[in-house]
């Protein structure tokens, strides 16, 4: 699923979407996924469901998503592996799914009111 649109980037709205997402679903602070740290490991796992969402979802290539995230490429490229294996899991997969519409709908209704659309 492509996430708010065809323009492959990740914008400020379209990362802001995606962080307060995923911190909401996964119960972790906007500035736990923005630490330059690991952190918690739930705050570690969120942080690589953001940055899946965003080079998968959203088209924005590793190495762009690995520089928003404050990351190498290659974590990024492994962040997007983790969850795609995990996604073998159906309560997971479902999860997951749900949340790239919430941010798809969530991204679509910001570019509605900046009047993109």
């Amino acid at each position: 699923m492509h996430i708010g649109g065809p323009a492959p980037g990740l914008d400020s709205a379209r990362r802001e979407s995606i962080e307060s997402a995923v911190a909401a679903v996964f119960e972790v602070g906007i500035e736990e996924l923005r630490a330059p740290t690991r952190g918690s490991a739930r705050a570690a796992f969120a942080r690589q469901v953001a940055m899946y969402l965003a080079h998968v979802g959203c088209g924005v290539s590793l190495t762009e998503v690995g520089r928003l995230f404050e990351r190498d490429r290659t974590t990024v490229a492994h962040a997007c592996g983790l969850i795609e294996d995990k996604r073998d899991d159906p309560d997971f997969d479902y999860r997951l799914d749900h949340l790239e519409r919430a941010v798809s709908c969530l991204i679509d209704a910001l570019s509605m009111r900046q009047g993109r659309r």
